[in-house]
């Protein structure tokens, strides 16, 4: 396997020390404002497409170039992320990437031709994929392991708020002030984060980074691009999907040798060392990433199952998506007090079944359910989907020990990166091939109704995963075995 990229690690400043002693909740609220910016964005953006379309005299359709660009531009620099952190130092990257997304931002708002939309979309991709796992590596060096549930509880919710404020969020201000706004919303955010990171993170010096490592970078960047795309185009028809799977297969093998590289090359772009480490590979491997493919499809399934099973208008879907995503912020308080008290194996296992569980009713739901069930259905359906993910997130640096953190971080963004548009890829692939097989134009209910129960047997065979994890993985973390000495013996 590969050896570090880092060839030295000076000792740090004493001072810093002392705040690896101590949990920061600034630092860890500082990382959440970022990650949100980042995620409010994306979810944003989809509601404001026709009235952008408009605004520069093009179809709604050709609009996907930009999530494409922000999308690709992400993959293609994610790899180097953990070598600038190296090379330059944690905090320098971290605020200078927040401003980089902060300026691509404005420059999208004064977009006044698709062109220069797509081009403000990659320094957006660019950006943000090194916020994310730059932003985690400085919570990790800040965080004892028995506060890394604290920081999870503050860091995780980006991801279960987005969702909710963004749609609604993005049409009220398209309809009342302009669809810029979706982007102009992101500059005070983002000069407080920039402001708030000079003051608030420690400078340390840079951890000393190996020569770059360039044919891994650009094998990890084709294979990475080559792959994301064919998932992203994987759904359409004809050439097109030819076109995808041909970029996928392209992927695969350039994925393949990047792989081999990696671990044959001393000072690799991308060390696969972090991957040794139980904790990372059950959360980010196998079973993990089938679950973040799940959750990640779901923002993107229920809207149709509403939409295009039920009838129901845009803004009645939003309002029946607030069950679902209030519910994944609701059972948030008491996810930590449960992780320590069944430990996360027994969670991850037993939650699992609950989150396939939690699927069947959709399967069976028509438009005459009673509102009663289906608000149950989606509120269960949400609680389940928190508990896993925040258990996920929060045992995948268990056992990962200091000097890894960034290349830990940087592989777990990736392989996320990696699950999420497969996941969305895979459904919505799903869906097309239901529907070219029932020989309709559209999407029916009886298709939905199949895909949620594809996706609750791949919750199935995830969690099956579970069950071979050690289970006194993570007990630092969790403070299970504190609470249960008896067990520990």
């Amino acid at each position: 396997m590969s050896q570090s990229p880092v060839r030295s690690s000076p000792e740090l400043p004493s001072q810093v020390v002392e705040q690896l002693e101590q949990y920061s909740p600034l630092i860890a609220f500082i990382m959440a404002i970022a990650t949100f910016m980042q995620n409010l964005d994306g979810a944003i953006i989809n509601t404001s497409l026709p009235a952008m379309a408009r605004s520069f005299g093009v179809r709604t359709l050709d609009l996907s170039l930009g999530v494409t660009a922000y999308m690709l531009a992400s993959a293609a620099v994610s790899p180097i992320s953990a070598w600038l952190a190296m090379k330059f130092g944690e905090k320098r990257v971290m605020w200078m990437a927040i401003l980089l997304f902060t300026l691509s931002s404005f420059l999208c708002g004064i977009a006044q031709g698709l062109a220069e939309f797509v081009c403000a979309r990659i320094g957006q991709g660019l950006a943000g994929a090194v916020m994310m796992p730059v932003g985690t590596s400085i919570i990790l060096r800040y965080t004892p392991k028995g506060d890394l549930m604290k920081a999870q509880s503050v860091t995780v919710w980006p991801a279960l708020t987005a969702p909710i404020i963004g749609p609604v969020l993005g049409g009220y201000l398209t309809q009342t002030v302009g669809w810029r706004w979706n982007f102009w919303l992101n500059i005070p955010v983002g000069l407080i984060a920039v402001l708030a990171v000079l003051r608030a993170v420690p400078s340390e010096p840079p951890e000393g980074a190996s020569r770059l490592d360039i044919k891994g970078l650009a094998l990890c960047a084709v294979g990475l691009t080559c792959l994301l795309s064919g998932f992203q185009r994987s759904a359409e028809s004809g050439v097109e999907r030819i076109v995808a799977f041909g970029l996928m297969i392209v992927g695969a093998i350039m994925g393949t040798l990047a792989v081999r590289h990696l671990q044959r090359h001393p000072t690799p772009i991308l060390s696969l060392e972090p991957l040794k480490r139980a904790s990372l590979r059950y959360s980010s491997l196998y079973p993990g990433l089938l679950f973040r493919g799940v959750f990640s499809s779901a923002p993107f399934l229920l809207p149709l199952f509403f939409q295009l099973g039920f009838g129901f208008s845009p803004a009645r879907a939003g309002t029946w998506l607030l069950a679902y995503f209030c519910a994944n912020l609701g059972i948030k308080p008491f996810t930590s007090r449960i992780i320590r008290w069944g430990g996360f194996r027994n969670v991850l296992f037993f939650n699992g079944f609950l989150v396939a569980l939690s699927l069947v009713p959709f399967v069976f739901m028509t438009p005459q359910t009673p509102d009663v069930l289906l608000a149950l259905a989606l509120a269960f359906a949400g609680m389940t989907r928190s508990m896993q993910l925040t258990s996920l997130s929060t045992v995948a640096f268990a056992d990962v020990q200091g000097q890894e953190r960034s290349r830990a971080a940087s592989v777990m963004s990736i392989l996320g990166q990696t699950g999420s548009t497969a996941g969305v890829a895979f459904t919505a692939f799903c869906l097309a091939t239901l529907e070219s097989l029932h020989g309709r134009t559209a999407v029916g209910l009886a298709d939905l109704h199949i895909v949620f129960l594809i996706t609750a047997l791949i919750v199935v065979i995830g969690t099956a995963g579970f069950s071979r994890m050690p289970a006194d993985l993570g007990q630092e973390v969790s403070g299970h075995m504190r609470r249960n000495p008896l067990q520990a013996r």
